[in-house]
């Protein structure tokens, strides 16, 4: 961009071109002193210079917020996210799990929290026309084996699931080749494999998503005290291991969590009270919460209790976001069928 281009002094834009500035790049290049010494111009002359040339770049308005959110047409990266396969959950969620940061899924036992995350590590496989990343997941288990039998099961219903899918594209993707899974017992095992196995797949594009099922179990069989010094900094190299993996190849983690009454965990915060009717808070305490984007809370009826209290066909779970800085904090109902996880339409709160 030529120096003429600026609206300036005569004088001023001489004394540029004589110190043969010819772009108004080139003079930003320049700090003011080197600038003033350069062109002979005084101090003022010299701010003017630079905050004209500066606002030219920058266009003339100011760039709010809100224009940024609005922009998402010019920005789609910004706001793309990865679909639960399901309307209302991604509803729920303004689109899906972010593909930058780290997002926890804590519940009790049975409440559906390792057949959302095989749905994810199926929707995760589609085009980004819906709703996917068209990559592949990488699955990592610290307790019990891979439900592998549960993930066919899933990949035989997913026309029934996913009806807004084309049967066409549902059909050529290949999707029990595509989750890549790990077995770990200790958390030197998890750390060596989220910092050296899981970026190979990452960096080749062969995954897109993260799951560890269950982020909570290593920790508790190696570390007595919750609020032991070793164990808060495995935690936080974790956290920062799983940060730096999303961040720099724009792939969503998911830690699925356990939960315990909020008196246990010494240095965690008082979490929702639960549909058994007990107070309940995610497991690892605050040092864990600080390394999140996101958290999410799932929750069922006491088994013996659904009988008396879930009418036919009533769903008996409830996922609510506890904390998010997108999102406020709300809630939904689902059900859990042969076909997946299905969000109630209509039970909403906000």
């Amino acid at each position: 961009m030529d120096l003429d281009q600026l609206d300036l002094n005569p004088r001023i834009t001489a004394a540029a071109k004589k110190a043969k500035l010819k772009s108004i790049k080139e003079v930003l290049h320049f700090s003011g002193p080197d600038l003033q010494r350069v062109t002979g111009l005084s101090s003022l002359d010299v701010q003017h210079l630079l905050r004209t040339a500066s606002l030219h770049l920058r266009g003339g308005c100011v760039c709010t917020a809100l224009h940024l959110h609005q922009q998402k047409k010019r920005f789609p990266a910004q706001h793309q996210r990865l679909s639960l396969g399901c309307p209302v959950l991604d509803g729920l969620l303004r689109g899906g799990l972010p593909l930058d940061g780290v997002t926890e899924l804590a519940g009790h036992s049975s409440a559906g929290k390792t057949q959302l995350a095989l749905q994810l590590c199926l929707a995760v496989q589609l085009p980004p026309r819906h709703g996917g990343l068209e990559a592949g997941a990488v699955y990592i288990c610290t307790e019990d084996v891979f439900p592998n039998l549960r993930l066919q099961q899933l990949i035989a219903q997913q026309r029934r699931l996913r009806a807004d899918v084309p049967g066409e594209v549902i059909a050529r993707t290949r999707f029990g080749s595509q989750i890549f899974i790990e077995h770990v017992a200790d958390v030197d095992t998890l750390l060596e494999c989220v910092s050296k196995k899981v970026p190979v797949l990452l960096s080749r594009g062969m995954a897109r998503l993260v799951v560890i099922d269950s982020v909570a179990a290593p920790f508790r069989c190696e570390f007595d005290g919750p609020a032991s010094v070793p164990r808060a900094q495995r935690l936080q190299a974790l956290g920062a291991a799983l940060r730096r993996l999303s961040s720099t190849f724009r792939s969503p983690v998911l830690c699925i969590n356990q939960v315990t009454e909020a008196v246990e965990e010494q240095g965690a915060a008082g979490g929702p009270q639960g549909l058994w009717g007990e107070r309940v808070s995610p497991a690892l305490g605050m040092t864990w919460s600080n390394q999140l984007l996101m958290r999410l809370m799932a929750s069922r009826c006491r088994p013996e209790d659904e009988a008396a209290t879930t009418p036919i066909g009533h769903a008996d779970r409830t996922l609510r976001v506890i904390f998010a800085p997108h999102l406020p904090p709300a809630s939904c109902s689902y059900t859990v069928g042969t076909e997946g996880v299905r969000g109630i339409p209509g039970t909403e709160a906000y």
